[in-house]
């Protein structure tokens, strides 16, 4: 019920789709003619927890200005290797043409996050 709330809202908790916006759940990476943030992690990794409460604001602060996406990767382990993905979270940021302009490994904190998005266009 939530997971259908928040699909509804423009939010993506990829762990809530089984048979989601594609085949293995996963929402397009990156999204197509957004500028994206995907955060690659577990909700049981102790950092990915204290980033969660930054996704879920970010997720609704950029609804349909940016896209941010949460993928876990214990959950979806394939996506660790298709994002090459050496520690958890990482977060990986594209502008709006799907070009892949920076990554970080580790906690990222809101303000960094936001920071990234006004280099690449996305209004406050």
């Amino acid at each position: 019920m939530l997971a259908a709330a928040m699909l509804a809202a423009g939010v993506w908790v990829v762990a809530a789709f089984a048979d989601g916006p594609s085949m293995d759940g996963i929402p397009p990476v990156p999204a197509p003619g957004m500028v994206t943030m995907v955060d690659l992690g577990a909700h049981k990794c102790i950092p990915c927890k204290m980033m969660a409460p930054i996704i879920e604001d970010l997720q609704k602060t950029y609804s349909g200005r940016a896209s941010v996406i949460f993928i876990d990767v214990w959950e979806y382990r394939e996506q660790a290797q298709r994002f090459g993905v050496r520690g958890i979270p990482t977060q990986i940021f594209y502008d709006a043409s799907g070009k892949e302009v920076g990554r970080h490994v580790g906690f990222l904190d809101k303000q960094s996050i936001v920071e990234t998005f006004e280099k690449l266009g996305v209004p406050k």
